[in-house]
């Protein structure tokens, strides 16, 4: 199985940050995820029951960020993908967090990660 989940985009506020002014103040950050997923299921039921919820799955990155307020987006990171693995079950995930506008020179700052095994 190949198959995925992916969210592209996602903008979340959050407190993040080592300096003193980027903990007084809110971030906007752009996430994507693809999520291994085995649609076939959904595919043959039509029913969104059988298939990764993309909008819970926002949902909650939404308030992993409301919750917490790590200073590296490598803690927010391995925070998202561990919780996210555990709650949704899926077996292998690719998160990209940038921090647009940080950087003059730059259009983005950020990380990419892999968890899991893709199946």
């Amino acid at each position: 199985m190949t198959d995925s989940v992916l969210i592209e985009g996602l903008e979340v506020e959050a407190v993040i940050g080592v300096y003193d002014w980027e903990r007084q103040i809110s971030q906007r950050l752009l996430l994507d995820l693809d999520m291994a997923w085995d649609n076939r299921r959904p595919a043959a039921s039509d029913n969104v029951a059988d298939a990764l919820d993309y909008a819970a799955v926002c949902e909650r990155v939404t308030a992993w960020f409301a919750a917490h307020q790590p200073q590296l987006l490598e803690t927010a990171a391995e925070a998202i993908a561990a919780d996210l693995m555990g709650h949704f079950g899926m077996p292998w995930l690719r998160l990209v967090i940038r921090k647009p506008g940080v950087v003059p020179q730059a259009r983005s700052v950020g990380i990419v990660l892999e968890r899991g095994q893709r199946p």
